[in-house]
């Protein structure tokens, strides 16, 4: 394996200390390596620098050397080069390293430039903090406290601007906050190509708007809400709904596509009240789709399965256990498996077609795809299907040969996990025809006419691993607890093995894993609780001839691979 070439190095010296940083790194990413903050608000690293905000201004130095022979200038007094320091301060976002470059991040004329911006971005701004929706998040408000004076001197009344104006559908803009940093603009013009925000008027009655006749209506608008410092962009489904401090933090992973976007569910006591992406440089740098950040009102939905049913009518868990276990002893048995399952859960789907000696099968989801971070594919897991041996082939969207099969008579008992037969192609003739057990979250056509229903968790109640189209393994963990009646896959699988007469397996992730490890090659050298936050590549040789449908040049480049 040829080792990846190492960075060009750049050492500076940053508040007295020498530090070797890679060449083009700007000041702020250099300081950041030494633990030191240097306040800003239009600069992203994600984005371009604009420079507007002036609030990481830096004191910067280099070393003397004679013009004309270009030798060292010695400092006489210490015997080091001298260090000849600019009058002014600099901006760290716009300034890269340089060799022998000497920065001072808190010296007394940085600390009043500093304290001189946050005057000026206060003289408008008004002074509510209490009842801003984006309190215990907010940049000004936490360097307003840290690099501010403290007091103001301007008496004069406040230029009000807008509030409450709809940019779009999904984005609020209460103006009167707005510091100008315009990231929101960068982002829409470079990262969703949707070039839509800008300012208009000048000074203290500058505005952000749409271009005329446009709304900030794409798939990515709310990322702008999530890179905004201060509370002027909100998002309308969040907006006063819940402070966050008040909110838990979970890591999960988007399910909408193969992309698998890292996000944070933010829950209190059981509810869950947003998503947000979370950073992940390998996948979705800091960016999400709006699309997916609904995917939570699954949870809570009015037709989540709540009930275990057998025939119809409420039964106990072990008893619908049994129940399904004795249709699949009876033979002549098909299995449906997800590509939304986890990869835990489609080890055991394995499991059980072993035991049963029958091949499961797989629906595919397919969509055109935006060429950022949605993809083609819409399951999130196909490939750990392929991993775990669930599956030897990408899935067709119909299934084609299983209504063929049901027709001549060859399956008599269909297992479905999570999946709507319906949706995939079988009519409610050939429904009718088979006895059905139904494992899954929501009321659909399937559950309707199964004979045996065993409601289960949404992805955002329970923990496990999903591979990517990268063949990137992520793990997620349990946001919020299950409804009333409804049980982990795991269990339910688990059970079933059991009934059915195999050695019972473990039926929660971290047990689990010691056998997946030692039966899926793939997985051999990991565990769960080893797995990084941001994931780990596994060799994906075996199904590179696969041809995924997500195959398609991207336009957005996840900075490793950029």
């Amino acid at each position: 394996m040829i080792a990846a070439p190492k960075p060009d190095l750049v050492t500076v010296n940053i508040d007295g200390v020498d530090i070797a940083v890679p060449k083009g790194t700007n000041v702020i990413e250099a300081a950041k390596q030494l633990q030191k903050d240097v306040p800003h608000y239009c600069y992203h690293p994600k984005l371009t620098v604009a420079g507007n905000c002036r609030m990481c201004m830096v004191e910067m130095g280099m070393p003397a050397v004679d013009p004309a022979t270009k030798a060292p200038v010695m400092d006489a007094a210490t015997g080091k080069q001298k260090i000849n320091w600019i009058p002014r301060p600099q901006i760290g976002c716009g300034t890269t390293v340089a060799p022998g470059m000497h920065i001072k991040t808190s010296s007394p004329m940085v600390k009043d430039a500093r304290e001189g911006v946050m005057e000026f971005l206060l003289v408008n701004h008004p002074l509510d903090c209490p009842i801003c929706d984006q309190a215990g998040e907010c940049k000004l408000q936490e360097q307003a406290t840290g690099y501010g004076r403290g007091y103001s001197r301007f008496i004069e009344e406040k230029n009000v601007k807008p509030k409450r104006t709809q940019l779009g559908p999904r984005v609020t803009l209460d103006d009167e906050r707005c510091i100008l940093c315009s990231r929101c603009v960068r982002f829409s013009k470079e990262i969703a190509q949707d070039d839509v925000l800008g300012f208009v008027d000048r000074g203290s009655y500058s505005t952000l708007t749409c271009h005329p006749g446009k709304k900030l209506e794409n798939n990515y608008s709310l990322n702008t809400v999530d890179i905004c410092p201060v509370g002027a962009l909100t998002s309308t489904d969040f907006r006063f709904k819940m402070r966050v401090w008040f909110l838990k933090q979970t890591n999960t992973i988007d399910i909408e596509s193969s992309v698998g976007v890292n996000a944070m569910v933010w829950s209190r006591e059981g509810v869950i009240y947003r998503l947000t992406p979370r950073r992940n440089d390998e996948v979705n740098d800091t960016w999400m789709a709006d699309s997916g950040r609904l995917l939570y009102k699954q949870v809570a939905a009015a037709d989540r399965l709540g009930a275990v049913a057998v025939n119809g009518a409420a039964s106990s868990h072990d008893s619908a256990i049994n129940a399904a276990a004795e249709l699949l002893k009876a033979g002549s048995v098909a299995l449906v498996g997800s590509g939304r399952a986890s990869v835990e859960e489609q080890f055991l789907l394995k499991k059980l077609a072993d035991q049963l000696g029958v091949n499961a099968s797989l629906v595919a989801r397919t969509a055109a795809g935006d060429k950022l971070l949605i993809s083609a594919d819409r399951n999130p897991n196909v490939r750990g299907a392929l991993v775990t041996g669930l599956v030897s082939a990408l899935p067709a969207a119909q299934l084609t040969q299983l209504a063929a099969d049901i027709d001549a008579g060859k399956v008599k008992t269909v297992l479905s996990h999570g999946e709507d037969l319906v949706a995939a192609g079988l009519t409610a003739a050939q429904l009718a025809k088979v006895s059905i057990i139904y494992l899954g979250t929501h009321v659909n056509p399937t559950s309707a006419a199964a004979k045996v229903v065993v409601p289960t968790l949404h992805t955002f109640e329970k923990a496990g691993t999903f591979v990517n189209q990268q063949f990137r393994i992520q793990k997620f963990a349990a946001a919020v607890p299950g409804p009333q009646g409804a049980s982990n896959d795991l269990m339910v699988l688990a059970k079933l093995l059991s009934a059915l007469g195999a050695a019972a397996p473990a039926s929660d992730v971290h047990g689990l894993w010691t056998t997946l490890a030692a039966a899926v090659p793939a997985l051999a050298t990991m565990l769960y609780k080893n797995i990084p936050e941001t994931g780990l590549l596994l060799d994906a040789t075996p199904w590179a001839g696969l041809p995924f449908v997500e195959g398609e040049t991207l336009k957005f480049k996840p900075a490793a691979a950029a």
